[in-house]
């Protein structure tokens, strides 16, 4: 098959050759999938896409006038692509279900514990030669409670690693999952619990109609002064002026996060020398008390390699004429 990979970057293309084996013919371009770069899948079978590429009604019409039947994303989650709109268009899609959620997890609570004990501070400081500790104090993780919102692969290994730092777990899904009571004593509650009793609140739940900007000024309003949030979702799961206008005001005491509501365009592109006129993010960065990473928590070398390898099994799932166990097509079917 001839396959275009949108959004390629240069440390993923050596993991997607060796997945391939030299079967398919690709092409890497470094451009997004847009409304305008749609055109550059011309006389191709398959498209690869990232969390960053548009995957809207209009750009899957474009692709499909341009012969397009395979769109594999390079991901989890596929909150960027209507699923709806590509069975109706007869387009085949699939995504990278479940590629490593340890990589995520320990992501997760690496930027809890950078900020808990003011890791990028002290490192500012002592680059310095300032050691004072005046400003560094932060606290034990042992027995604070923990909430966790979304109790899928990557929550249920948050809960995992959270109780083994001696953490009371409350969680929060619209499945329960009794491996969670049973191995880690997680109480399922309602969101509202979680927010009144949480130290420390983890999202790791999906972006749907439901959970956009689930966490509020009403939802923070409910939260403790001292709570910490981390983000490990998607950027729009949390309202970011709300937040931001909360940690100004010191109303929580911090936010650690992987994504950004408005990331699309921004994240996985260098712009040190053409920075973007978005006030917001600016406004998020400058704050001391968050800890923000540019959507880098699935990369590490085991969960490259396994991305590589799902996209290239739901491509070789197709050309055999056979539905993958990551197709989410299907899932209208009937």
């Amino acid at each position: 098959m001839k396959i275009l990979i949108y959004s390629a970057k240069d440390f993923e293309i050596p993991f997607l050759e060796k997945a391939n084996g030299e079967v398919h013919q690709i092409k890497y371009i470094p451009e997004r999938l847009t409304t305008e770069t749609a055109r550059l899948a011309m006389g191709f079978d398959v498209v690869s896409i990232f969390s960053a590429d548009d995957g809207s009604s209009q750009v899957l019409e474009r692709l499909k006038d341009f012969g397009v039947k395979y769109i594999t994303l390079r991901s989890t989650g596929y909150d960027n692509i209507n699923i709806s709109i590509a069975k109706k268009l007869g387009l085949k899609v699939a995504n990278a279900s479940g590629y490593s959620p340890y990589t995520i997890a320990e992501h997760a609570v690496t930027l809890l514990l950078a900020l808990n004990r003011k890791l990028i501070q002290s490192n500012m400081q002592v680059s310095q030669y300032n050691f004072s500790l005046s400003n560094l104090v932060g606290y034990n993780i042992n027995k604070k409670t923990v909430g966790i919102i979304g109790t899928g692969r990557i929550g249920k290994v948050i809960a995992k690693i959270m109780h083994g730092f001696g953490c009371k777990l409350i969680v929060n899904d619209t499945i329960e999952s009794d491996d969670l009571s049973v191995s880690f004593n997680a109480i399922y509650t309602d969101l509202e619990d979680i927010y009144r009793k949480s130290d420390i609140i983890f999202l790791s739940t999906p972006l749907t109609t439901e959970t956009h900007h689930m966490i509020d000024a009403k939802a923070i309003e409910q939260m403790k002064r001292n709570v910490i949030l981390i983000n490990v979702a998607r950027g729009a799961v949390i309202k970011t002026e709300d937040i931001v206008n909360a940690l100004e005001v010191k109303r929580i005491a911090g936010y650690g996060t992987d994504v950004y509501e408005h990331e699309s365009g921004i994240f996985f592109y260098n712009h040190s020398k053409n920075k973007p006129k978005d006030q917001l993010l600016q406004r998020l960065i400058d704050l001391p008390n968050v800890l923000l990473t540019p959507h880098q928590a699935f990369a590490t070398e085991e969960a490259l390699t396994n991305i590589a390898e799902t996209t290239f099994y739901n491509i070789n799932c197709w050309q055999q004429g056979e539905p993958g166990k990551n197709e989410l097509t299907l899932e209208l079917v009937g």
